[in-house]
Formats: structure tokens, sequence, C-alpha cells
């Protein structure tokens, strides 16, 4: 009998019912990417997705950081599981990467301590009087996107694709670290394969870029860059990226982590400033996206709704390639409809 080695690299992901979680540094870089995500499951895919009020933070840096206990990151974590059983849903999605490894360690360890999943039940019902139960399904927004990018796909405006040389764009995917190396069975080709991020790519028209640094970490580190003394280390990691995938000339990234888009976009920046550097030939760097943004440029999304002008590396040059209609003079139109002052322009990197 002939073995199908790549059922291996599968996962059960959910079809609805979704208990969504939203990332706390998420809302700080980019804003636009959940709304946009909530936005895809409700009028695209008509899914019913709760967006639970009384969330909170899964502890994520904190713990890796060494300064939240495990214990009081399993308390936490009982906790958001218990919203997740009183709204009357099974299936959880966490917005973050870190939130995703975190609840995957923590559900890990209470199936193989039961002792410690006691624990967490006690716990919890002594600081809240709170019960939970463990979701049935545990899925990566980044999950559900590519379950559906073929069903996406239909209602999509645009396509990866140059419309001046009618060619696929050609995309570097980052996947984070939290998602398929922490516990490699959670992700979509684990972390040998991983392919939630190129299984959107080529369903839309573009080209995945395989370069040699294309599993490396961004550099983030929590530890790493929380410390400032520590943040060379974390930029020569995002430096070894760019100068490893520069020459395959990529037309953007995209990423399924919010640290990871955060630190690959901010860190252009830095090394323009620090070394009179880009990675693009232009000089306007190599625009990073999250995989929402992505889908909801190709959807016709408005990129200001969709929260671009958050970027350091600004998107217009590949909006224009894509060939994405936009109002430059939207752009920075602030929630009171007012027109807010423009940002001040980088010394080298070109806006």
């Amino acid at each position: 009998m002939t073995k199908r080695y790549w059922n291996a690299y599968q996962k059960e992901i959910a079809e609805d019912h979704y208990f969504y979680e939203r990332s706390c540094i998420r809302q700080t870089f980019f804003p636009g990417s959940e709304a946009a995500f909530l936005r895809i499951m409700r009028e695209e895919l008509h899914k019913d997705i709760k967006d639970e009020a009384n969330q909170h933070t899964c502890t994520g840096i904190g713990y890796h950081s060494d300064i939240v206990p495990l214990e009081t990151t399993m308390t936490v974590v009982a906790r958001l599981f218990s919203l997740m059983q009183e709204d009357g849903y099974t299936n959880y999605v966490p917005s973050c990467v870190t939130s995703f490894g975190i609840f995957s360690e923590m559900i890990d360890i209470w199936n193989h301590q039961p002792e410690m999943l006691e624990k967490t039940r006690e716990n919890l019902y002594k600081a809240t009087g709170r019960e939970f139960a463990i979701p049935s399904n545990l899925a990566h927004p980044s999950d559900i996107i590519y379950k559906f990018r073929e069903e996406l796909k239909k209602n999509m405006k645009y396509q990866l694709v140059n419309r001046f040389t009618g060619k696929p764009l050609r995309v570097v995917e980052h996947v984070g670290c939290h998602y398929a190396k922490i516990f490699p069975e959670r992700g979509i080709g684990n972390a040998e394969f991983p392919y939630v991020l190129a299984g959107m790519i080529e369903s839309w028209g573009g080209e995945v870029v395989d370069y040699p640094e294309r599993r490396h970490c961004c550099g983030f580190g929590f530890r790493h860059y929380l410390l400032q003394e520590n943040r060379g280390y974390s930029i020569a990691n995002s430096k070894k990226k760019f100068e490893s995938m520069e020459p395959y000339e990529p037309d953007f990234i995209v990423c399924n982590c919010p640290g990871c888009a955060m630190f690959m976009d901010k860190w252009q920046y830095t090394i323009a400033e620090m070394e009179n550097k880009t990675y693009d030939k232009e000089g306007y760097g190599i625009p990073v996206l999250t995989y929402e943004e992505m889908a909801g440029l190709l959807l016709g999304y408005d990129p200001w709704e969709l929260g671009l002008q958050i970027h350091q590396v600004q998107a217009e040059n590949l909006m224009n390639k894509i060939g994405i209609k936009y109002n430059p003079d939207e752009k920075y139109r602030g929630a009171n409809g007012k027109i807010l002052p423009k940002p001040e322009r980088p010394s080298v990197l070109k806006q």
C-alpha cells in the first residue's frame, strides 16, 4: 500500500462557528488587519464568528520573556477558554501566532499532565468562579483564509499579477516561528514545508520566492528586542533575510505573524537610516503585508481602511503594479473625517 506522506502535513480546520481572540500587539501595529479578517469572514465567507468584548492578553510576550509564570499563563488561557464556552463556541481562533503557540503549548501540557489541568481548573475557579472547556478545534486565522482561498478567489477583483508585464508577482512568504516551529503538527505543512501563505500566493496568481534564508527568524526574539542592548542582534537577523532575498527582487513580503510583519517593515526604515541602504532597486523598500491586507487588497477593500498608510514601507508602487484603485487624497483622513498632518518623511527610504 502506498503511504500518503503529505497527509501528515495537513491539519483539521473547522468549517464554521469560530470564537475569535484579538491580538494585543496587532491592534497597535496593524489595526486594520483584524477588522479586515472579520469582514472577510462575515461578508465574503458568511461565517459565524464571535468577537468577544471581554477578552484579554494571553500573556505571550510576558510568558516567553520569563516574566509571567507558567501556572499564571495557564489560568489566563483558561479564562479565555471560559469565555468561548460561555458564548457557546468550541472552535478557537487566536489572531496572533504567539497566542496560537501559547494555546498549543498549554493544551499539550494539559493532555500529557492531567494534574496540571486540574490545578488550572482549581486556580481559575478560585480567582474568577469560572469553568472552562478545551477547544475542540484550534486554528490560526491564516489557516482559515488558506482553507477558503479558492472560495475567496471567486470574489476577488484583482490577482497577484503585474499588469504591466502580465507576469506573476514575486512574493516572499514569511511564516512566524510560533506558528510552524513550536508545535509543527499544528501548522499546515509543519515546520518542514509550511504552506499556509504559499498556498494563498499560488492560488491568487503569485509566485513564491524560494531564497536561502526563507525559514530564518525575522529577528523579533522577544527577550532580544525588549532589552535595548540586544536590539543589534534583532536587526542583524532581519538584515540577513533582506540580503538573502534581495537578488530575487521580490515585489512584496507577506507574513502571518504581527511581530514578523512589524519588524520586517520597520527594520527596513532603520537599516536605510543607518546604512543608506534599501533592498529594492528604486529605493522604496520591499512592502510588507499581513495576509489579511493581501486578501483585502485583492478583494477590493480600501487600502487606507486596511491601514497600509501605517506601514513604514509604503505600498503605492505595489498597488500600481496590481492595478488597485486608491485615492491618495484619502490616505491620511482620520476617523473623525479630518485630514491628519502627513508624517515626516524618512531621509533615505522613498515614500
